[in-house]
């Protein structure tokens, strides 16, 4: 699993807690995070480079557990890995949908993924008369990221990122990048009413399914293990880390995949 900082830790978190036989390996490419603001061309190639390391690891399943790299790189890693790749879009798009009442549905996501429409494209691939609001928020995903205490700085960020969803009346929004549910009660609090759907929850699901159709689910009681690695300060990565699991993330490695990917 993968994301380009601890965002991803929020769908690890799901993961664990569905899938407690497996064994989890995360990467966070803290050193070249935010990927919000970079080219798909970057992120492609990034993203290629961090599944090489991870298949290196012996994986059986990688999950590209950040939005952006998702819309980027999905379809791209899918074509060139021999095991299965899923991504965190594709399950929450069909989850905004079924929850939809008014088939008004809004999304706050990075820039890239915003600019990208791929959310757009596969919530009308499940109901074309859908009316989708999206945000860009480029400022939500790097506060969350410092691990610095919330404060009204946040609440406003927060309130006026959410401000289109609230004019256009959407009864369902998607949280389109894993570090959004940290602040998952402040986004309650300014939609009032409103579902969110949050991509842990839903790729905890389909990454059990698709592990039970290929025949690759542990069976069992015995409780999986996990390790971390990041790109950039694995101190920095294990202090945020930790709150954000909740959880002691014992040793983190320090990898830079572009090293190994370069050194085959």
């Amino acid at each position: 699993m993968f994301d380009s900082g601890v965002g991803g830790l929020t769908v690890l978190d799901e993961c664990l807690a569905a899938l407690p036989a497996e064994d989890f390996v995360y990467f966070g490419d803290t050193a070249w995070f935010p990927y919000g603001d970079k080219a798909p061309a970057d992120i492609r190639r990034r993203s290629e480079e961090i599944a090489g390391w991870l298949t290196g690891q012996g994986v059986k399943l990688v999950v590209v557990a950040c939005n952006t790299a998702s819309a980027a790189a999905l379809t791209w890693l899918q074509r060139r890995l021999e095991v299965p790749v899923l991504g965190v879009m594709a399950p929450e798009a069909r989850a905004a949908v079924q929850a939809s009442r008014t088939r008004r549905i809004g999304l706050l996501a990075t820039e890239a993924t915003v600019a990208s429409g791929s959310y757009q494209r596969m919530i009308r691939a499940n109901d074309a008369g859908a009316r989708v609001t999206a945000v860009a928020c480029p400022r939500l995903a790097p506060a969350i990221q410092r691990g610095e205490p919330w404060g009204e700085d946040l609440v406003e960020m927060v309130r006026e990122y959410a401000g289109p969803l609230r004019a256009a009346g959407v009864d369902t929004a998607i949280l389109g990048c894993t570090h959004y549910p940290v602040v998952e009660r402040l986004i309650r609090r300014t939609l009032p009413g409103v579902t969110l759907i949050k991509s842990g929850e839903e790729i905890a699901r389909e990454i059990g399914d698709t592990l039970r159709r290929k025949g690759l689910l542990r069976p069992g009681a015995t409780e999986g293990r996990y390790r971390f690695a990041c790109s950039g300060d694995p101190e920095a990565f294990r202090a945020v880390g930790s709150r954000f699991l909740q959880m002691p993330l014992g040793e983190v490695a320090r990898v830079e995949p572009a090293a190994v990917a370069g050194s085959r």
